[in-house]
C-alpha cells in the first residue's frame, strides 16, 4: 500500500477505535505510534517519542491550561455560581421564564470564570435545577435550558478549548479572547429570547417567579461583585494589554482564593480536592495532545490533511460551501466525542483545506474569497468552529451536557431533555448563520482594542 492508503486506513481504525468507546488519547497514541512504525519503522517512533512529550508539554504557552482550569475548579467550590443564580433571579424571577433566563444569565457569569462547558453545566445544574422544579418549569424547559446554558462555558473568555485551537493554528490567544466575547454576548441574547418565545407558545412551562424586595435585589447584587473583579481584572487586563494569558490566569487563580478564603469557603479539604481535578484534567487534556501530535506526524508522513486540502480545492465547491460543509462535519463529530478532542483531532485536517482555499498562508485580503487573510481567518473559522462544538454537546445522541443533566434529574427522561435543547439547537444555528452572513462581529472587538 502507498503512504496514502496507510493513512486513510489508519483514520477508519481510529474511527472504529473511538466508535467502541475507547478514551480518545489512547485511541491516538495507539493510531499516531503504530501508523508511523508502518510507514517508516519503529526506531523512528521511538526516536520521536524520546523528547516528543517534553517538547509539547514544555511550551510556555500551554502553562495557562491547569491555570484557567484550576480557577474554574476553585471557583466552583466558593459558592460563586449560587450567588451569581441568586443575583440574577432576583432581578429576573418575577417574569415569565424568568428563573430559566437567570439560569443562562448564571451559566454566562459562570462561565466567564469557569472555562470549561461540562463544569458550567454541572455546577449550574446543582444550583438552578432545585429552583426550577420548586417553581414549576416543564422538564423540558428546565434540563434543555441547563443544558444548553452549559455551553457558554465554552466561548466565553477565558475558554481552555478556545486557548488549545489557538496553540493549533499559531494563533493569538488575546485576539482569540477578544473575538469571542461578542458571540458569546450573542449567544445569552438568543437564549434569552428562546426561552421568551417557548414560554409564549407554552405559558404553563414557565410561570413567574415572586418579585424580590429592594434589600434581596441590594444583597444579591452586591454578593455578585467578587465575580465582576475577578472578570474585569482577568479579560480587562488582558484586552487592555496589562499582562499575557498565563499570568492573566495566574491573578485569577490568586482573586478567587482570596474570595474564598474571605467568605470562608474554601478549606484545606477543599483546596486539594480542586487542586487534585486540576491534575486529573490536565492531565487528561496532555494526554489528548501527545495523541494528537503523534497523529499529526503519521498523517502528515501519509499526506492525508495534504490530500484533503488538494481534493477539496479542486472539487469546484464554493469556498463558503466548503466552509459550511467543515462546519457540518464539526457538528456530526460533536455527536461522538467532547469537544477539546474534536478540536484536536479535526483541526489539523480542517485548517490546511481552509488555507488552501484561501490562496495560502501569506495572502492578502484583497485575494481572498473569503476577503479576509490568513490571519483573520483563523480568528473567523476559531469562533465559527467553536459555535458548532457547542451544538455538539447538545446533539443526540451523545449531548455530553445533556448526560450531565440527565444525571443530575433522573426523574426525568432523557428524551425530555433533548426536546428541550431543539429550541437552543436551532438559536445555535441563526447565531452561525449571523456570523457568516456578517464577519464583523467576530473582528468588532478585536479591532477595537488593536488585537
Amino acid at each position: 500500500m502507498d503512504s496514502l492508503t496507510i493513512g486513510l486506513a489508519g483514520l477508519g481504525i481510529l474511527v472504529l477505535l473511538i466508535a467502541i468507546r475507547m478514551p480518545i488519547a489512547y485511541a491516538m497514541i495507539i493510531v499516531g505510534g503504530v501508523g508511523t512504525a508502518v510507514l517508516n519503522g519503529w526506531p523512528i517512533v521511538l526516536s520521536q517519542l524520546k523528547d516528543l512529550a517534553y517538547a509539547q508539554f514544555s511550551t510556555y504557552d500551554l502553562s495557562v491550561v491547569p491555570l484557567f482550569v484550576l480557577m474554574g475548579a476553585i471557583a466552583a467550590r466558593t459558592g460563586l455560581s449560587a450567588d451569581l443564580f441568586r443575583a440574577a433571579h432576583a432581578w429576573l424571577g418575577w417574569m415569565r421564564g424568568g428563573v430559566a433566563i437567570a439560569a443562562i444569565a448564571a451559566c454566562a457569569g459562570f462561565g466567564s470564570v469557569c472555562g470549561s462547558s461540562l463544569a458550567t453545566a454541572s455546577t449550574m445544574g446543582r444550583v438552578a435545577l432545585p429552583e426550577l422544579k420548586r417553581y414549576r418549569y416543564s422538564n423540558k424547559l428546565a434540563t434543555g435550558t441547563i443544558a444548553a446554558g452549559g455551553v457558554l462555558g465554552i466561548l466565553i473568555p477565558p475558554s481552555v478549548v478556545l486557548i488549545i485551537y489557538a496553540i493549533i493554528v499559531e494563533a493569538n490567544v488575546v485576539t482569540m479572547f477578544m473575538a469571542a466575547l461578542l458571540p458569546g454576548l450573542i449567544a445569552v441574547a438568543f437564549f434569552i429570547l428562546t426561552i421568551l418565545a417557548f414560554t409564549t407558545l407554552a405559558p404553563g412551562s414557565g410561570p413567574a417567579g415572586q418579585r424580590a424586595t429592594r434589600d434581596e435585589l441590594l444583597d444579591a447584587t452586591l454578593n455578585i461583585f467578587p465575580v465582576l473583579v475577578v472578570f474585569v481584572a482577568v479579560i480587562g487586563g488582558l484586552y487592555f494589554g496589562l499582562f499575557n494569558p498565563t499570568p492573566a490566569a495566574a491573578v485569577g487563580v490568586l482573586m478567587v482564593i482570596l474570595i474564598g478564603l474571605v467568605r470562608r469557603k474554601l478549606s484545606l479539604w477543599e483546596t486539594r480536592e480542586a487542586l487534585l481535578e486540576t491534575a486529573r484534567t490536565t492531565g487528561m487534556i496532555f494526554l489528548i495532545l501527545l495523541g494528537a501530535e503523534l497523529l499529526k506526524i503519521f498523517m502528515a508522513r501519509g499526506g492525508v490533511p495534504q490530500a484533503t486540502a488538494e481534493m477539496m480545492a479542486n472539487s469546484g465547491l464554493a469556498p463558503m460551501t466548503t466552509l459550511i460543509l467543515l462546519l457540518v462535519a464539526l457538528i456530526l463529530l460533536g455527536c461522538l466525542m467532547d469537544s477539546l478532542s474534536m478540536i484536536l483531532l479535526a483541526i489539523p485536517f480542517f485548517w490546511p483545506v481552509l488555507v488552501e482555499i484561501n490562496g495560502g498562508d501569506f495572502v492578502a485580503a484583497a485575494d481572498s474569497p473569503f476577503g479576509m487573510s490568513t490571519e483573520d481567518l483563523k480568528v473567523w473559522f476559531g469562533i465559527l468552529a467553536l459555535i458548532v462544538v457547542e451544538l455538539g454537546l447538545i446533539t443526540p445522541p451523545v449531548g455530553m451536557n445533556v448526560f450531565i443533566i440527565s444525571a443530575q434529574a433522573p426523574d426525568v427522561p432523557m428524551r425530555d431533555t433533548f426536546l428541550g435543547v431543539m429550541p437552543f439547537f436551532l438559536a445555535e444555528l441563526l447565531r452561525v448563520a449571523l456570523l457568516v452572513a456578517v464577519p464583523g462581529i467576530v473582528f468588532a472587538l478585536p479591532r477595537l482594542f488593536g488585537g
